[in-house]
This record gives C-alpha cells, sequence and structure tokens, in this order.
C-alpha cells in the first residue's frame, strides 16, 4: 500500500484518523506510523508496496505491544488493476479468495514447447495448469464469506466516484461478442477474486493465465477480477497472527478498487495499455476506496454490540492452503495429505538438481 491509498482517508467528515500517530518498531520506514482515532476505535496502517513490506509491516503490527488485535477487524483496501471480462474501472471488489499467482516456475515465452500456452507453470509440475506438486502455503487464502457478504451490502450504499476519461476508455472495449461487457459498465460494487504478484502485468495472454491458474488452485470456484502486490503477503502475516492467538483471521475483508484495465482493448498494444493510455480510472478508484470503505467501517463500529463483537460466523472454510487453523481447505489436495506430497517433490527436486 501506498501514500494515494494512505492519504485518501485524509481530513474526511466521518473520523479523525490522524488524532493519534503511533510510531511501530518494524514498520516500513516510509510509513512508520499507525494513524488512529483519539478512541483508537479505528486505526489505519499502510505497509508500503510489495509482498515483503506488506508481510514485515503486518506481523510488526500483531507482534506489537501497543494494540491488543484480538477482536479487530481489518479491512485490507487498496486499487490494483481490473480484469474487464469480470469488472471495470473504478469498480469496488470484495474478495473470498486471495490467490498467488506468481509463485510458479517461468520461462520466456520465446524458448516454449509448441505444446505450452503460457511461459508460467505451477512448482512442482511440468505443464501450465497443472495443480502445482509443490506447495508453499501462502498460494491461496480464503477468508469469511459470510462477512465479505455483509461488507458489500455496505459497500453498496456508497455512490461511488467516476470520470469522464474512465467512461471514455470503458467504451473501447465494447465488442461485438460482447467478451468485455463488464468492463463496459459504470463502477459498482462487485464480488470476485483477488490475484498477488510483485510484478505488474499487462496483456491478455498473461490476464488469462492467471485467470485459469485462480481456477486451479481454487477447485474451479474463484473469479479472478483483481491485481494486488500484497494480499497473500498480508494474510499469512495475519493467519501467524491468529496462530499466535493474537488476531482473529475470520474478521478479515479484502477489498480492491481498479484503477486500470489488466489487459488492453481490442487492437490495442500490451505496452500502449500498461504505459500510455489514459484510462481515467486511478482518480475514482482512489475516492471509492473511501466511499465505499467508510461505509464498511461505519457499518462495522454502528452494530458492533449487536452484531459484530461476537463476531459473524462463517459458513465456509477460512484459512490458507494447508489448513493451518484448522478446518478442511475446499480447495487443494486437503490438509493432511499436502505437507507429506509437497515435502517429497520439492526433496525430489532438489536431489535432482544437487547431481546435475
Amino acid at each position: 500500500m501506498f501514500d494515494g491509498e494512505e492519504e485518501v482517508w485524509f481530513g474526511i467528515p466521518e473520523f479523525n484518523i490522524l488524532a493519534q500517530n503511533i510510531t511501530v518498531t518494524g514498520f516500513s520506514p516510509q510509513f512508520p506510523a499507525a494513524h488512529c482515532t483519539e478512541d483508537g476505535s479505528i486505526c489505519q496502517v499502510v505497509t508500503a508496496m510489495g509482498e515483503i513490506n506488506a508481510a514485515v509491516t503486518i506481523t510488526s503490527l500483531w507482534l506489537s505491544p501497543l494494540f491488543d488485535l484480538e477482536s479487530t477487524y481489518f479491512l485490507v483496501a487498496g486499487v490494483g488493476g481490473v480484469n474487464p471480462m469480470v469488472s471495470t474501472l473504478g469498480s469496488v471488489a470484495l474478495a473470498r479468495y486471495a490467490v498467488q499467482v506468481a509463485l510458479q516456475y517461468e520461462f520466456d515465452p520465446r524458448e516454449l514447447p509448441s505444446n505450452f500456452s503460457t511461459g508460467y507453470v505451477p512448482q512442482g509440475s511440468y505443464a501450465p495448469n497443472e495443480y502445482p506438486g509443490s506447495i508453499y502455503g501462502t498460494e491461496v487464502f480464503e477468508v469469511n464469506d459470510a462477512l465479505r457478504k455483509v461488507a458489500a451490502g455496505f459497500a453498496r450504499t456508497a455512490v461511488l466516484n467516476d470520470s469522464a476519461e474512465a467512461v471514455a476508455y470503458r467504451a473501447l472495449y465494447d465488442t461485438p461478442e460482447g467478451l468485455y461487457e463488464a468492463g463496459t459498465n459504470p463502477p459498482s460494487v462487485v464480488e470476485c477474486d483477488v490475484t498477488t504478484s510483485d510484478n505488474y502485468f499487462s496483456g491478455r495472454l498473461l490476464g488469462e493465465t492467471f485467470g485459469n491458474y485462480t481456477k486451479v488452485l481454487t477447485n474451479g470456484t474463484g473469479v479472478y477480477c483483481n491485481t494486488a502486490q500484497e494480499d497473500n503477503a498480508t494474510l499469512e502475516a495475519l493467519l501467524r497472527g491468529h496462530i499466535a492467538g493474537l488476531v482473529d483471521f475470520s474478521r478479515i475483508i479484502i477489498m480492491r478498487t481498479a484503477s486500470d484495465m489488466d489487459r488492453p482493448y481490442p487492437g490495442e498494444a500490451a505496452t500502449t495499455n500498461m504505459w500510455w493510455s489514459n484510462q481515467g480510472g486511478y482518480p475514482p478508484a482512489l475516492r471509492n476506496l473511501y466511499l465505499a470503505g467508510v461505509k464498511i467501517i461505519e457499518g462495522i463500529v454502528g452494530g458492533w454490540n449487536e452484531t459484530f463483537a461476537e463476531g459473524v460466523n462463517a459458513t465456509n472454510y477460512v484459512g490458507n492452503i494447508l489448513g493451518s487453523i484448522g478446518g478442511t481447505p475446499d480447495f487443494g489436495p486437503g490438509p493432511v495429505s499436502l505437507g507429506k506430497a509437497a515435502k517429497s517433490k520439492r526433496a525430489t527436486k532438489r536431489s535432482t538438481r544437487k547431481h546435475l
């Protein structure tokens, strides 16, 4: 997360996030303090960008003796790219799954076998779109879907922002076959899933590759619509806080607003889409972080005694691919056999490399 996502919360009428500024050991030197309201009921933490920054900052947060986070709700919120097959510029997405799509083998496309559709191959596998044979544990997280739906209901009460530039750019995705129909629509609140990658990417082929991989890793349930650089790292850090008894992993909401299309419109180059197109999505995406996010925050604070102090009971599996905090994942090969299978595959490949 970065300064634009931070500053959109400054000077708002609902609450003063700058009433307290608390320096926390281990936070990013760029964002060394947590900002909190006077009573400490609402706080903001900015991780800085990328997976490493996010993991270190969030771990430092729950390790700090300055905060009691056992009943805290976490709104993991930022801007990101959007898949125009599912959503559009300025939209607000609430995710059930976060998928670490770049944690794969990678080959230069100029050196691919003729039967490979992409240069990305799941780790421990030997072709694209196979289930990974080597599991690290951070590939997929699933959060509380019942809480997500409550948050989406709060967010839908917001009047979302848009821009004339975004309206014009969306129109370029209008195709005869309607492939990108969702991308031509005005901003809305949608329920679809987020991918995490340190690498920015642009292009139809990469978008399709990561959309397919999202399906593979979630047993066909996940729908890729937004990109992020931090979310899986943030979730892994919070999961470890849950294991330590200091965080409740069932109280996490993942929200991304769409600042740019992840692929070009027909006839546009992927490089133009990445660097030079005037998409107009960034200003409304930042604004909608606040407009939708504040409705979620107010809903939780306002309904604390009636609903949220006790928590929203999850009706789905909540946790990581390993089942580390209990329950049985509804994706992946399962918590019992997974550890042995992953360990065996990794050991085999490392042994092979040693003798080359």
